[in-house]
């Protein structure tokens, strides 16, 4: 299995069946990811830098087994910049 680091660029649902078809690049490289499409898609924004591992497959695209986001993921970034106010826990 191989590792790779870069920024995501292009995401797009292929095929939306019970594990999405999820295509995206990653510095200019065919990715796929269906494992853990819907979390990647809730998680991941263009633009956004993340570690994949996995393999390819016969058409030289990489697919994805496994990612971590690098920074804050997209969920993360809507909770800060959300303008409900914060419950005090005392």
């Amino acid at each position: 299995m191989e590792s790779k680091t870069g920024t995501v660029s292009k995401i797009r649902v292929l095929k939306m069946t019970e594990r999405p078809l999820v295509y995206f690049k990653l510095n200019d490289e065919n990715c796929l990811i269906a494992f853990h499409s819907l979390n990647f898609l809730a998680e991941v924004d263009e633009g956004m830098r993340i570690t994949i591992a996995g393999t390819y497959n016969s058409r030289k695209q990489f697919v994805v087994k496994k990612y971590a986001v690098i920074g804050k993921t997209r969920i993360m970034l809507e909770f800060d910049s959300s303008r409900l106010p914060l419950k005090n826990l005392r």
